[in-house]
């Protein structure tokens, strides 16, 4: 390694670029000036980002005090901080030892994947942000007065990027694009062996990698999926049988209607299948849409304004029934005399509220835990950035309704499929088509977007085998 010794050297690089394996196997541990490390010493760990300030004066201060002294000090920050940046080049100056700025130049991929098998992963609208900064602040360096500017290259993923496609149990499963990728199955081809081929799905889903399953809640089956009498099954009951399997799969709704059923049964649903699978389910709750379905089973359909306002009221009540205790509960819109709701959550139950609408927008950044909303870009953009300017931090997932093939013929064969009377070319752009490549090039977009979580649904997932033609999109 051609580097000035003693000297300031300034690692430059995201979260999982490899600052602290690539500092550890170069310098000694007292050379390496940590900011996660200083966190844990003045605050709960190397995570806890409220003790940054009292971190970084304790940073500031030693590396002073170290050029101070000619030696040799390496910081491990993320390097994106110009002002900081510059007072380090500045204090070697003073202090008469060389500057060097290591850029580690890792793909993006495996930084992702690194930073989703962390204990505490940066989320990853935050991690996204940090890959944009690294490339603009690397563009810098160069003008900035470095005495040596020296990028460290991954040619190809580490040992451990590769380790990463076997998840250990229990462990959050994010794909190498540090997304969660959970199968949506909305269509049920299951001939006479109903439990069969749902245990089939979900069993392959788990092998497979997949962070979840999510069930479509409908009481007819929706005319952009399938014919009005195919099989559509009640999803609570259908989890609670995925519950008994022994799976790591987060088990949840996408979305269920808050017209179907009164908010308080559907908290009594999710808690128990939340007890059943140790802390693995969630809500994905929405307005309702579909007249038809409530008419037929006899439901109250009312104006969309009440619907959103009965999902506000929904939300609150889920919450509500889910805290601990059995108090009264009094809240801004809803009261209810005791919260007696066993048994408990075995964890907190992530509430995803569905729908792009300004209201199902705003009640998703204040109530809900997430948002989900359709993935074609550019309207996506414009989505996010609503969701932005409303909370800074609930999670972004999107429905992503793609044609998956194995290679470019067998894409388009599907897509002649599928059509119907839609010209080829208008459903291949609408679905996307393209191969599994194709659609982790598009997702690793979505994810510099700033997208935590892709339920992805097929409209030709007709079994088990089709599940393994989607392994790619995790893996």
């Amino acid at each position: 390694m051609p580097l000035p010794d003693p000297a300031l050297v300034v690692l430059v690089g995201a979260s999982g670029s490899g600052k602290s394996t690539w500092a550890a196997a170069h310098y000694r541990a007292p050379e390496v000036v940590s900011s996660d490390t200083l966190r844990g010493v003045v605050g709960s760990g190397p995570h806890d980002l409220a003790a940054s300030d009292e971190a970084f004066v304790l940073l500031e201060s030693i590396v002073a005090a170290r050029l101070g002294r000619g030696l040799t000090t390496v910081v491990d920050t993320l390097g994106t901080d110009t002002e900081r940046r510059l007072g380090w080049l500045a204090r070697a100056r003073s202090a008469g030892l060389p500057a060097v700025a290591v850029v580690l130049d890792t793909a993006e991929a495996t930084c992702r994947v690194r930073n989703a098998a962390r204990q505490v992963p940066v989320p990853a609208r935050v991690h996204a942000a940090q890959l944009r900064r690294h490339r603009e602040h690397v563009a810098r360096l160069s003008a900035e007065g470095w005495d040596v500017v020296h990028t460290v290259t991954t040619d190809e993923p580490p040992p451990e990027v590769a380790a990463a496609a076997s998840v250990a149990p229990g462990a959050e499963r994010r794909s190498s694009q540090g997304l969660k990728v959970v199968l949506q199955v909305s269509r049920f081809t299951w001939g006479e062996d109903p439990l069969g081929w749902l245990r089939g799905v979900a069993t392959e889903a788990d092998r497979l990698g997949f962070s979840g399953l999510a069930l479509m809640d409908h009481l007819i089956q929706i005319p952009q999926v399938d014919r009005a009498w195919s099989p559509i099954p009640e999803p609570w009951v259908a989890l609670g049988a995925v519950a008994g399997l022994a799976t790591d799969l987060e088990l949840g709704t996408l979305v269920t209607p808050v017209t179907f059923r009164a908010p308080g049964i559907t908290a009594k649903a999710a808690a128990t299948l939340d007890a059943l699978t140790g802390g693995r389910a969630f809500v994905g709750v929405g307005a309702g849409w579909w007249e038809r379905e409530h008419a037929a089973y006899g439901l109250p359909f009312p104006p969309a304004r009440e619907r959103l306002a009965a999902l506000e009221r929904g939300i609150e009540t889920m919450r509500a029934l889910w805290s601990p205790g059995t108090k009264a509960y009094d809240g801004e819109l809803v009261s209810l005399p005791e919260t007696t709701c066993y048994p408990r959550p075995a964890a907190g139950i992530p509430v995803i509220v569905g729908g792009s609408g300004p209201r199902s927008l705003r009640v998703a950044a204040h109530l809900g835990d997430a948002a989900n909303v359709p993935s074609a870009r550019p309207a996506l953009d414009e989505l996010v950035t609503t969701l932005r300017g409303h909370s800074e931090t609930v999670r972004i997932t999107v429905l992503d309704l793609p044609t998956v093939g194995r290679d470019r013929e067998d894409t388009w064969a599907r897509v002649e499929r599928l059509r119907g009377r839609t010209p080829a070319a208008a459903y291949a752009q609408r679905t996307h088509a393209g191969t599994v490549s194709a659609h982790r090039d598009r997702w690793g977009e979505l994810a510099d977007l700033g997208v935590d979580t892709v339920f992805v649904g097929v409209a030709d997932l007709d079994g088990p085998e089709d599940v393994e033609r989607l392994a790619g999109l995790v893996r």
